[in-house]
This record gives structure tokens, sequence and C-alpha cells, in this order.
């Protein structure tokens, strides 16, 4: 079987793809593999899942939805959808805190990545996993808690320590959300007022090409009581509402984007970008985007505007945003609150990964850290050491080594990015 990622840029080069049923099946295919890894909706742009061994599908395992009301929260299996996860929790009146701008991606390879949302206030997905059933290198089950003394180091873990099967999430009751835009966004106003833009919504994203003109778009995604009114707000530091719904990228038609112009509607309709019935993209495309403290962020987009004539050509949209900061060890908003600088780019790779150690340069004096999921060229600045960004490093690496000695779990990406062995 022949298998790529969702933008087509790789091969895996797995000689066996298994198809699991039921939990167990997961447990023999990797009692009985030398190296296996996980596979989940393939929205990544890296090798980061890939391997030339076995790879084991997830989406087939048992997609049943259990709400534990009195614990407040949901456990799923690990290939459910974000998307199909909100279709079963909004009718039974709960939610999860936020969502990432595609409905599309999967529970357990959003987790594992730290894959995130936008907002002040809103830590990224993986913050929000209350325990995990991972199957380790012989084949049993683990399960693992919060509170455990591995579990900061178990939840964004990239593969590395097992496949995991189920997952338990934190819900609240459910809400509404209003999503408004504005566009046109002059840079003074938009850098002046940052922290009072990221602040101004429960979901903030700015849109723009880096050029000299300003911030093309910003998204806002305000939460409201159930079936509560809202007054979209008129002006925002000089832009302007939008006259009409919009796509990200000029030009294209808005019909895949979820309800704009300030109409509340249930928060699994307004916090994605994309609506999970449509195709979520402009066709193909990569993705990078690198994450630094939130005290940096205006140093970090002048930084990035002064590279605006190399990345121009190769852009088709870049988009900022915050994610409130966690304690998990791999997170790339542990330690404190990010913001993220996102590139949707051409797909032209040999292209884009020519220009990505000119943004790791511009962008290291700041400490950024690189989404796993997505195009990059090192973690940190070449010749750095990763332990200088991810202080618990050292203690997820002693945890690799001792719950899987033998590297069943290991592959490429983890060996040159995590491990430093490759």
């Amino acid at each position: 079987m022949t298998l790529t990622t969702w933008a087509g840029n790789l091969t895996y080069a797995a000689a066996r793809v298994h198809e699991p049923r039921t939990v167990e099946e997961v447990q023999e295919v990797v009692a009985a593999a030398r190296h296996v890894r996980a596979l989940g909706t393939r929205h990544c742009f890296n090798d980061v899942a890939d391997t030339p061994h076995d790879l084991v599908r997830l989406d087939g395992l048992d997609p049943a939805v259990e709400v534990d009301a009195a614990a407040r929260t949901v456990t799923v299996s690990a290939g459910t959808r974000y998307g199909a996860l909100a279709r079963e929790l909004h009718p039974r009146g709960w939610a999860v805190h936020n969502l990432a701008s595609l409905p599309h991606i999967s529970v357990a390879g959003a987790v594992a990545t730290a894959t995130h949302g936008s907002g002040d206030r809103s830590r990224n997905l993986a913050a929000a996993v209350a325990g995990l059933d991972l199957v380790t290198a012989d084949g049993s089950l683990r399960h693992l808690a919060r509170g455990d003394a591995d579990f900061p180091g178990a939840v964004v873990a990239l593969g590395a320590l097992g496949v995991v099967v189920r997952v338990t999430l934190d819900v609240e009751p459910t809400y509404d959300v209003a999503q408004e835009v504005h566009t046109d966004l002059p840079w003074d106003a938009a850098l002046e007022h940052l922290d009072e833009l990221t602040g101004s919504a429960d979901s903030v994203s700015l849109f723009t090409d880096w050029s000299a003109a300003g911030v093309r778009q910003v998204w806002r995604k305000t939460r409201v009581a159930p079936g509560a009114a809202y007054e979209p707000r008129a002006d925002l530091f000089g832009a302007r509402p939008a006259p009409g719904p919009l796509h990200p990228l000029p030009g294209i038609d808005p019909v895949n984007c979820t309800q704009q112009l300030g109409v509340p509607g249930p928060w699994h309709e307004r916090l994605p970008h994309f609506r999970l019935e449509f195709t979520p993209s402009n066709g193909d495309e990569l993705q990078s985007e690198y994450l630094v403290p939130c005290a940096h962020a205006v140093a970090a987009i002048e930084a990035l505007r002064g590279l605006g004539d190399l990345v121009a050509p190769l852009l088709q949209v870049a988009e900022i945003r915050t994610i409130a900061g966690d304690d998990l060890w791999l997170s790339t908003a542990e330690g404190g609150d990010r913001v993220g600088l996102h590139f949707t780019w051409l797909p032209r790779q040999a292209e884009v990964e020519a220009v990505l150690p000119r943004i790791e340069a511009a962008l290291a004096p700041f400490g950024a850290r690189p989404h796993w999921g997505k195009l990059f060229d090192s973690v940190g600045a070449p010749g750095a050491d990763p332990r200088d960004l991810y202080p618990r490093l050292d203690d997820f690496r002693a945890l690799v080594a001792r719950t899987d000695p033998d590297g069943t779990f290991r592959n490429a990406f983890v060996d040159r990015h995590v491990l430093g062995t490759a």
C-alpha cells in the first residue's frame, strides 16, 4: 500500500501497513514488529511518522465516544478526528476548550505533535489530555493519567514511547462562538497594539504575506452563551469590518470557511477556520511554523518582515496566533505563553527548504521552537543544543531509554531531532 502525507510531499517508506480494528490487534502488531510507528490522518509535512518497517493506521479502531460527566472527560480512540468528536460532544452538552484551524486531524496525532488552536488563554490541544492508553514495545497496554510521574513526558511524545490507542480529554459545558473578520490592519497599529489585539477575543489570527502594507485580515472568535446575541466590533485599531465572508487567501471562494460576520453558532462550527464537510485547503501546500515566547513577539515579527522579499515568492499566506503555556516536556509551549508564526507555502519543497535556515537564523535569538509536524531544518540554530530550547529534553531521553530500550518506536526523525543519535 502506497501512502503519502496529506499534502502529497512525502511518500511513506513502510514495508508493511497494518489496519487493526481492535486494540488487541494493535498489541499483536507491535509485539511482532522490530520497528513500528503509528499513523494518524497524515496531516504532517515531514517524516515524523515515517519508517521503512511497519506502520499502524489507527482510523479503523472502535470510534466510540465515552463521556464521563462526573469527571468532565471524554475518552476516544486515537484515530478519531476532532470534527467527528465535536459532533458527538455538542449534542450531549459538552465541548473541548479549543480546536485547531482544521477539524479533520486526529486526536492522537495532534496531541503527539503539540498542535494548537489560538488564544491568549487557550493552551494547545495536548494540554487537555487527562489520560492515555498506549501499547508498549512488548505489546502490553499501559495507562497513564495526569499526576503520574511519566505523564508530562508521554503526552507530546512524537510516537517515541508507544502506539497510543485511546485518549482521555477534559471537556466543559458547550458554548457558542461568534466569528468576525477585519481587513487591512496597518503594521504600525498591529505591533503597537499586539497584546490588545490577541486579547480582544478568545481566539485571534492575523493573516499576512509579510509585505509592507500590513496585516490583510484579522479573524476574531469570541465565546458567547448558547443562544445569546453578539455585537460585532466596528473598528479594530484602524482595520475595517469585512463586508462579507472571506477566505484567508485573497480571491478564494470562502464557501469552505466557517461562518463569519459575527453570527453566533456552536463552538465546533466557528473555532476551526474550515468546515469539516469541505476540502480544507487551496490545493497543494506545505507548512512551517515557529513558536517564540510572547515577550519576543514584536521583535520576531519585525525579523520576519525583514525577510519579506525572500519568503513572499514562495508564500500563500502567513498566520500569527498566540498559545498559552503548559508543562508538557516536548510541547512547543512548555514553560510559558508563545506566539506562533505560521507559513503556508506553495508546493515548491526544495525552494522552501532552502529558505528555512534563513528564517530559523532570524528567529534563533528569540528561542524559536519549530512545530514538530511541519517543515523545518533544525531544532534551534544549526549546531545549537536543543536542550537550550527544551529544558526537560534529558528527562525525555531518559524516559525513552527506560521504556523502549530496544528502539522499537524510534525512527530517523526522532533520532535526528530529539535523541541526538542520527
